[in-house]
């Protein structure tokens, strides 16, 4: 079976050209499995595995404590090695292709409660160049629910204050019209007109967002701030980043009563699927609202 994954792993980066690193992974998957295969069943012929042998192998996997999503990444790393040996015919029929991947583990967002948010974005009172910097970030990720790349890419020419929107440009490089709600604008106009133009230097360009250098500010750096914040406010940093400012956007919007389409629309998902993990949330909540306060919860 060596020669075979040698010789499939070579079909990767030639043919299919796919990066070292997943040739790596692939190979690492491959290989546990041929290593296995002869040990249970004194045998290293490709012709000679079954549908029962991947199954065990995999059984054998979970009881061994790997994650579904891992599981199902060596599945398909096994189905996709045994379809190049039967496209090829060096054994019948591909052994694995019976079998389902196991199924995906829906991992809940975690969010800021509303009293929290509320904490963090207004502890920062100062009206310092930066403070007032800070502010603003802090109130547009919560406003808009913005991706920490959006924000960092988000231009002056792309924002209407007036009108209460900014245009970003998100994952597929597809744009979309984010709200920017009273308080958002009150920070991002106090910013723009006395903590922006402290900071301007020759080099700057129209990033809503520079540095104290007049530069871009980094998707590092705009992570930094945020746990600074949150650290200075009395929020454990360590559970606070960026994307939770996302995640508790829309879980709040829910919570309110806000139709999951247009947080669909807000957030820029292209599949109705990925904004349903919030409604999972809002379940979750419920059910322990009933569990600590109904007489038979």
């Amino acid at each position: 079976m060596q020669e075979f994954i040698d010789g499939f792993i070579i079909h990767l980066a030639t043919e299919r050209g796919l990066s070292v690193n997943y040739q790596l992974l692939v190979r690492r998957f491959l290989e546990a499995f041929a290593s296995w295969f002869q040990m249970r069943h004194q045998s290293d012929r490709p012709a000679d595995v079954t549908t029962d042998h991947v199954a065990g192998f995999l059984a054998q996997r979970k009881k061994d404590g790997i994650a579904a999503s891992s599981a199902r990444i060596e599945l398909i790393a096994v189905k996709i090695f045994f379809r190049w040996l039967a496209a090829r015919r060096h054994i019948v029929a591909d052994p694995a292709d019976p079998i389902l991947p196991p199924r995906q583990e829906k991992r809940l967002p975690h969010s800021l409660n509303e009293a929290e948010a509320q904490q963090l974005v207004e502890s920062v009172t100062g009206t310092d160049p930066l403070a007032r910097r800070d502010r603003a970030i802090l109130e547009l990720f919560y406003a808009s629910g913005v991706r920490l790349s959006e924000l960092a890419d988000a231009r002056l020419e792309n924002i209407s204050l007036e009108e209460g929107w900014i245009r970003v440009t998100g994952k597929g490089s597809k744009t979309r019209l984010s709200p920017v709600g009273k308080s958002a604008r009150k920070a991002i106009t106090a910013w723009l007109k006395h903590g922006r133009p402290e900071l301007v230097a020759p080099k700057t360009q129209s990033h809503i967002f520079i540095s104290r250098n007049g530069t871009r500010l980094t998707t590092a750096r705009i992570q930094q701030i945020v746990k600074e914040r949150a650290e200075l406010c009395g929020i454990d940093p360590a559970r606070v980043h960026p994307h939770l400012l996302r995640h508790s956007f829309a879980t709040h919007l829910l919570n309110n009563g806000a139709d999951l389409r247009v947080i669909q629309e807000m957030l820029g998902h292209a599949d109705i699927s990925t904004t349903q993990i919030y409604t999972h949330v809002d379940q979750a909540r419920l059910k322990d609202v009933h569990r600590r306060f109904h007489p038979r919860g």
